[in-house]
């Protein structure tokens, strides 16, 4: 009994052992199979138990497995630099988001670029990867808005200065429709001339009622705008051979605001994101974002629809991937087989916003070339703007161009929208109001290139005095007269004045102020009848030696007193520039 029952606990320990044996192998296996392809089969062996190995013989298991994974077989060398693209873009991202929390954001804008940079290369680097790299570009530019918005970009400029996309509400509602509409229009369109073919549908119809109603005023101040740019328009759509329709484009993703900005940051009448913009050669910078230039990104848009078009072959799919991008309408196409944006529609493949996005345009194009129909047709549209171009040689307060041209600042950046601040920058083509050029450009030269971002411009106002004037701008007496070649401190009224301010101090990389600058006092109104611009009454302006000397001059006990009274310097109304404009969405 005894040896029968050490026989039975023999044969239980050896099946728990041999248990445990093929669980660690099959286990082990599975850790292979992670970075190897599978073992070839063979005979299973015989179950040995001998002495465990020492701690100085090798792993068995591990012997054959490499120091990194091996490639998965198969995958291309594309593939393997996109990946390693990504990567690097990964690191970048967590470095910027590092440096703002630093209060870095010079650095944290170039991290942050160079990180989106590099996924648009890895999508073209491996196209067929394209959709997973989408979706990563698009949460890492979601997280970048989000610090545009707590201190970068857009957020950098006064809040008012951008707007909101008019339409960008509705792009996810549907309307009812009016019975009473559908014959009426149906026989509009069919009398209609269009270069963009247009259809009536219940979805059309419903835009129709909604804009004949409720979203009237909408319609109307989108048509009254358009006034202004409209035959530029027109000219750039038809130099670019797609249809003038189009024009309702920018209707329905702006209503003609050029510093429109939308939910996931399409800036411009065009509505790019900034990615998109710089494939199509809108360039931005702390100071400069041209998405916002009406000309240069009606271009770009007028571009952008010509490939769509000759990709898809149809300008509804064109339209539709200008709003969600050509990569989700190509799998909408690939996931049915249809290649109809309204097929695609009533199949649910097009995000929402996307399915309303070509019956809004639809709805206004067919409403606007039937006006008296709808009763549009008395609209007084704003005058087209008209202006000179002077281009800036070197960078150039606003401010001073004001002081010069005596327009007001809210009037220049009407019509210089992609200025970020009040600093136009080296190269950049200003616009001023028809006839102002003139006088700007020997009054700009007047002035030493090095000093245009800080000097100002003033005209002598009736019974206006020297100490007035320096207590003003914050510069001694002595400063006005060496720099004007003043033969004493008498004042004329009329005179104009070159005012040697200087900029607040500036911290290292001009990094976001700690504290909020006060703005410059409102200069004094003069009449335009002496529109004359040389900076003094008898000899001209200032050498380039008399003005080294006159800023020395004037270089102590201004500073002094800046420091105590920067609302008497010129460049309150300067600030310094803050880092990235807004980079989301998914146009």
């Amino acid at each position: 009994m005894a040896i029968r029952t050490k026989a039975i606990f023999a044969l239980a320990v050896a099946a728990a052992l041999t248990s445990v044996g093929c669980g660690y192998q099959q286990q082990q296996s599975k850790f292979q199979m992670a970075f190897l392809p599978p073992a070839p089969h063979t005979a299973p062996a015989v179950a040995e138990f001998a002495d465990p190995p020492s701690v100085s013989q090798p792993n068995l298991f591990l012997k054959d497995v490499p120091a990194f994974p091996l490639v998965a077989p198969g995958t291309s060398d594309r593939k393997l630099a996109a990946d390693a693209l990504v990567q690097r873009a990964g690191r970048l991202f967590e470095r910027g988001k590092y440096d703002f929390q630093r209060r870095d954001i010079a650095s944290s804008r170039r991290e942050f670029d160079a990180a989106v940079d590099l996924m648009l290369e890895a999508s073209t680097e491996n196209p067929a990867g394209s959709p997973v790299y989408a979706h990563l570009l698009e949460g890492m530019v979601d997280e970048i808005h989000r610090r545009d918005l707590a201190g970068m970009g857009a957020s950098a400029v006064d809040e008012d200065q951008f707007e909101k996309a008019p339409l960008e509400d509705i792009l996810e509602m549907t309307f009812p429709v009016d019975p009473r509409l559908k014959d009426k229009v149906r026989e509009q369109v069919a009398a209609t001339v269009s270069q963009l073919p247009l259809s009536v549908n219940d979805a059309v119809l419903g835009y129709i009622n909604y804009f004949s109603n409720r979203g009237r005023r909408t319609l109307i101040n989108g048509l009254e705008r358009a006034g202004r740019y409209r035959p530029m328009i027109q000219r750039v759509l038809d130099e670019e051979g797609v249809p003038r329709e189009l024009i309702h484009l920018a209707q329905a993703e702006s209503g003609f605001i050029p510093r429109a900005v939308s939910r996931k940051a399409a800036g411009g009448m065009w509505q790019f994101l900034a990615w998109r913009g710089q494939e199509y050669g809108l360039n931005r910078t702390p100071y400069l974002d041209e998405r916002m230039d009406p000309e240069k990104a009606t271009r770009a848009a007028a571009r952008h629809l010509r490939d769509l078009y000759q990709e898809f072959g149809d300008w509804y799919l064109a339209l539709a991937a200008y709003n969600c991008g050509p990569v989700t309408v190509e799998k909408a196409v690939e996931r049915t087989g249809y290649a109809d944006f309204w097929e695609l529609r009533n199949r649910g493949v097009l995000p929402l916003e996307t399915t309303n996005y070509v019956p809004i345009i639809l709805a206004m194009t067919i409403m606007d070339k039937n006006a008296a129909e709808y009763g549009i047709q008395d609209l007084q549209p704003d005058p087209a703007l008209e202006y000179d171009t002077v281009e800036i040689a070197a960078p150039t307060s606003m401010t001073l161009v004001s002081d010069i041209t005596e327009v007001s600042l809210p009037e220049l950046a009407a019509l210089n929208p992609s200025i970020l601040k009040r600093v136009a920058p080296a190269g950049y083509a200003l616009h001023v109001p028809k006839g102002a050029g003139d006088a700007l450009i020997p009054a700009l030269e007047s002035i030493p290139p090095e000093h245009r971002e800080a000097w100002r411009m003033h005209r002598v106002g009736p019974g206006e005095t020297l100490a007035e004037i320096g207590k003003r701008y914050g510069v001694a007496v002595n400063g006005i007269v060496a720099l004007n070649n003043l033969p004493s401190t008498e004042t004329v009224e009329g005179d104009r004045l070159v005012i040697p301010a200087a900029l607040r101090a500036e911290q290292p990389e001009r990094r976001v102020a700690s504290s909020p600058s006060k703005k410059a006092p409102a200069r004094r109104q003069a009449s335009t009848r002496n529109s004359a611009t040389t900076a003094s009454r008898k000899n001209g302006p200032a050498s380039g030696k008399s003005s080294a000397q006159a800023a020395k001059r004037s270089a102590s006990a201004p500073a002094k007193k800046a420091a105590s009274k920067p609302s008497l310097t010129a460049t309150a109304s300067s600030p310094e520039p803050r880092a990235l404009v807004a980079e989301t969405g998914t146009r």
